[in-house]
């Protein structure tokens, strides 16, 4: 069944106070020039406390010997015997759910939270990478977990990985969740196709490299915060490693692959109950992209929020939380 849930007048009213209060999200800006104290930071991000504990899953993948870093939360709640796993997006790390594991544990839920292969704490493997591998590593998650069946949460490109998922392993799936997913339609045609060249910028201007973060800022930002320069540091600081070289090497690798595969064609045949959620002030046509999806999945809804970006579960996590909460009920 086909279906659209709508925020209720009152919720609007609600999401608009929160929206342009000050002392609720704060009207700051990153800082025009990188702090002084920012140094190196290491590719694995062995300097970066994640909230929750860390733990790493071992596997052998194209002849490589790799790990994949995980959070695995248990319910602090009472018990409903019920898995959430959370994928992050393209250059983000599992710490950013933070806010939702904390709420979905309280609710009894068990809630894990990884960093994909090939960025975070995980590995950083010179190998074809794929949405396919990414959604085949987390059943292989799964499997060393003892979770015979999960609700599955992305974001980003995140959401192209779950929804491959979905596809692949329909009988693993209880609920799908995007969150402002990239690739909501199918840009390739008449793109033409160039072999990667192996080239990379091993020694980058760090002058140009914080301007290119402060334009990421307010491209995936609506409303700005402080905690959500921790992202500008990481990404600042892991050009100044000895390392980046490799970093720069497997991002090269992960974006071509991008470039080369879509999930559109999957979502007709996705039957588990799917809700599609986001910012409306992402990109300009995503709202848009965003319900035409939901009339092609079987079982979709959507739910978009007013005056927030690419990132709602950093701008307004409590909805964003009771959101999903809702629909995992």
């Amino acid at each position: 069944m086909k279906s659209q849930y709508s925020i209720g007048f009152a919720f609007f009213l609600f999401v608009s106070n929160l929206i342009s209060a000050p002392s609720a999200l704060g009207q700051s800006a990153p800082p025009s020039k990188p702090p002084a104290s920012w140094g190196p930071i290491s590719i694995n991000m062995e300097e970066i406390d994640y909230p929750y504990p860390i733990s790493y899953f071992n596997f052998s993948i194209y002849g490589e010997d790799v790990r994949i870093a995980y959070m695995d939360v248990a319910p602090s709640g009472q018990p409903n015997g019920r898995t959430v796993i959370f994928h992050h997006g393209g250059l983000y790390y599992g710490w950013y759910w933070a806010k939702q594991i904390e709420s979905l544990s309280s609710e009894g839920y068990r809630v894990i939270a990884k960093d994909r292969l090939g960025w975070g704490k995980s590995s950083k493997p010179i190998i074809p990478y794929s949405i396919n591998l990414w959604a085949s590593n987390t059943a292989r998650l799964m499997d060393h977990l003892g979770v015979g069946e999960a609700s599955l949460v992305g974001h980003s490109i995140g959401g192209q990985m779950v929804t491959r998922f979905a596809f692949l392993y329909p009988e693993r799936i209880t609920h799908l969740v995007t969150v402002n997913q990239v690739g909501l339609t199918d840009r390739r045609a008449g793109k033409g196709f160039r072999p990667l060249s192996g080239q990379i910028d091993a020694n980058p201007n760090m002058i140009e490299v914080y301007d290119s973060l402060l334009r990421w800022a307010d491209d995936n930002y609506s409303n700005w915060q402080p905690s959500f320069l921790k992202h500008m540091r990481i990404r600042y600081g892991q050009r100044l490693s000895g390392d980046w070289p490799r970093l720069a090497q497997v991002s090269q690798l992960t974006g071509h692959m991008r470039a080369m595969d879509t999930v559109v064609n999957d979502w007709q045949h996705i039957q588990a109950k799917t809700l599609i959620l986001g910012g409306e002030e992402d990109y300009p046509s995503f709202a848009d992209e965003a319900r035409r999806a939901a009339s092609v999945f079987p079982n979709a809804e959507t739910f978009l929020i007013p005056g927030v970006g690419h990132n709602p579960h950093e701008e307004v996590p409590e909805i964003v939380s009771a959101e999903l909460i809702r629909f995992l009920k």
